[in-house]
This record gives structure tokens, C-alpha cells and sequence, in this order.
């Protein structure tokens, strides 16, 4: 499981917005959670974490692996 640190998500939309970017990512298998409020994801599987990191700078959000 990878744990992200996402900035700049405001509302569900941005955790609808967030769930998307990391689902696209080959070779997740799901994304477990999405979290407004601590601002973190976790994703299962096994991407890159430059290609999560990737589809989330092109949907507008900045992260980093936690």
C-alpha cells in the first residue's frame, strides 16, 4: 500500500477529482481511501510513484509520498 500526502483538496469533489487521477494509474488495483480531512490516499497495488504523484500535479493537486 502506498500512502500519499495530498495538498489542496477542499471538498468531495477534489476527493471524487483525487480518486480518478489515481485510479487511471497502471498498476493500481484500487484506491483504499481518500481522505479530506488529514488530506491523504492510499492506493493498492504497485505503480510508480511518480506516475500517482504525475496524474495528480495534472488534475491540480500537488503530493508526496508519506
Amino acid at each position: 500500500m502506498i500512502r500519499l500526502k495530498v495538498e489542496g483538496m477542499t471538498c468531495q469533489h477534489c476527493v471524487k477529482a483525487v480518486r480518478g487521477a489515481l485510479s487511471s494509474v497502471p498498476g493500481v488495483d484500487r484506491v483504499a481511501e481518500v481522505d479530506l480531512e488529514s488530506g491523504e490516499a492510499l492506493v493498492d497495488g504497485e505503480p510508480q510513484a511518480d506516475a500517482l504523484l504525475a496524474a495528480l500535479h495534472e488534475e491540480g493537486y500537488e503530493a508526496r509520498v508519506a
